[in-house]
């Protein structure tokens, strides 16, 4: 029987093993790996040292996506030294994965079939969007600057998805505004420019690259006004006396209307500066699910009784959280340079929007982490 001093709290445990806090308890309640000693007051679990061992090895298993059931045999095997009974789990699951990946090609493969065969009828189907003819529009500069600023950080650097690598420039005569939309897959920003009383466009949308975005950019700052012409080839910008312009990317955008399309989420008025500085001194958890198998800082927001918006701890979250990427975060809450916003909470599974409390054009929309113990 280990003392006192010998046992590992679950903190450490967890330090130790790469499994969480929260994944400890719940294979604790799952009787997978049960800690040596529970304190009776308090609840709190204690681990003896020979534990890590098999933790280290739950924490290998869980990220392959063994099923709860064989992972409690694969531990009991392994601590009765039965390699047969743990070789033959492991070559099972390895099957299962293998058949999964099998199932995955053929789904993936009628999907690319069936996206041809789209493709193949659209090209023969004359286009009835867009114009050949070249679109002008005289903007004031301060709020051109103000939505290309707005969407700007959300372009993506993905060599492997150059249709993300710019800003959607899309001209909407319904709404008389021009539409300024940009997305990393991640995160997705969308800004809007009113055309003006009585100025008419046709529609038209074009994909300006991130290099011509930036140089459009820097010409804003001289002057009131900027004339804008889109081209289906070519974007220029002329103000101050100067111009920028450049071609366009020969690709596709995402229908963006659809991926802002959201169910209406719980929206709350916050802080930005006092949100900035919980999010800066918060304990984080480290994840690599979905983004690029790169390393990120995972920030879990929650909502007090009261209704005020709060950081989690590293390893406890309510039971209704939202947990993003920490430094997207970050980011989308410094680029409208505003004290306050709102956010718009739809659930777990749900993008976070973040909002001028003044409007509803401009916004932008984090995608939800998993967290690894969900």
């Amino acid at each position: 029987m280990e003392s006192q001093t010998d046992l590992l709290s679950i903190g450490e445990m967890a330090r130790a093993s790469g499994l969480t806090v929260s994944a400890l308890r719940f294979y604790d309640g799952a009787g997978v790996l049960l800690p040596v000693r529970v304190d009776p007051g308090t609840g709190y679990r204690w681990y003896g040292p020979d534990q890590r061992a098999e933790a280290r090895l739950l924490a290998r298993l869980r990220r392959v996506g063994m099923p709860l059931a064989d992972l409690r045999l694969v531990l009991a095997g392994w601590a009765g030294r039965d390699a047969a009974l743990v070789c033959k789990l492991l070559d099972a699951h390895l099957l299962r994965l293998q058949d999964g990946l099998d199932d995955a090609r053929r789904e993936l493969s009628t999907v690319r079939d069936l996206l041809a065969q789209r493709e193949h009828h659209m090209s023969d189907t004359p286009s009835t969007t867009g114009t050949t003819a070249p679109v002008r529009l005289t903007l004031p500069a301060r709020a051109l600057a103000a939505a290309l600023d707005a969407v700007r950080f959300a372009v993506s650097t993905d060599p492997e998805l150059p249709m993300l690598g710019g800003v959607c420039f899309d001209v909407d005569p319904e709404e008389q505004a021009l539409r300024l939309v940009a997305t990393d897959r991640y995160r997705l920003a969308h800004a809007q420019v009113p055309l003006g009383k009585g100025a008419t466009a046709p529609a038209t949308q074009v994909l300006v690259p991130a290099a011509l975005v930036d140089a459009v950019r820097a010409l804003l700052d001289a002057g009131d006004e900027g004339v804008l012409t889109i081209e289906p080839e070519r974007v220029s910008l002329e103000a101050g006396g100067s111009q920028a312009g450049g071609p366009v990317l020969d690709h596709d955008f995402p229908d963006f209307r659809r991926l802002t399309r959201l169910s209406p989420g719980r929206r709350l008025s916050v802080d930005v500066p006092g949100l900035r500085a919980a999010l800066a001194t918060a304990e984080v958890r480290t994840s690599r699910r979905g983004q690029d198998s790169r390393d990120f800082d995972v920030a879990v927001l929650g909502i007090s009784s009261d209704g005020v918006l709060t950081v989690a701890s590293r390893d406890d979250h309510p039971a209704a959280h939202f947990a993003v990427n920490r430094e997207f975060l970050l980011e989308a809450l410094s680029v409208p340079a505003r004290d306050q916003l709102v956010l718009e909470l739809g659930g777990p599974v749900a993008p976070l929007a973040i909002r001028l409390p003044d409007g509803e054009h401009d916004f932008s929309l984090l995608m939800p982490v998993r967290l690894d113990d969900e």
